[in-house]
């Protein structure tokens, strides 16, 4: 069974909190993408943090800034649900 993911928060570390509707959270590490050519917009600190989103049921960076999910890059769900289960990061 998948779980919805609800909500996505970045942090500057390049590193993602995913949490999902079953109410586990999960810590995603960006940083291994950061050096593949098609994630390479992931570098610029601003645009991770502020194109993260949820696209296509999933974490996601909206690359053209208008929600078009063909234009994003997105993160295996199923992945992401298999990672281990974090306690919520207070900021």
């Amino acid at each position: 069974m998948l779980y919805d993911i609800v909500q996505v928060i970045p942090y500057e570390d390049y590193t993602v909190y995913v949490y999902f509707e079953d109410g586990k959270i999960v810590c995603y590490d960006a940083k291994p993408l950061l050096d593949k050519k098609v994630f390479a917009p992931l570098k610029n600190i601003d645009f991770f943090m502020n194109a993260c989103t949820i696209l296509n049921d999933t974490l996601a960076w909206d690359v053209s800034g208008d929600r078009d999910c063909s234009k994003c890059l997105d993160i295996d769900p199923d992945m992401l649900y298999s990672l281990e289960n974090v306690e919520e990061k207070i900021a």
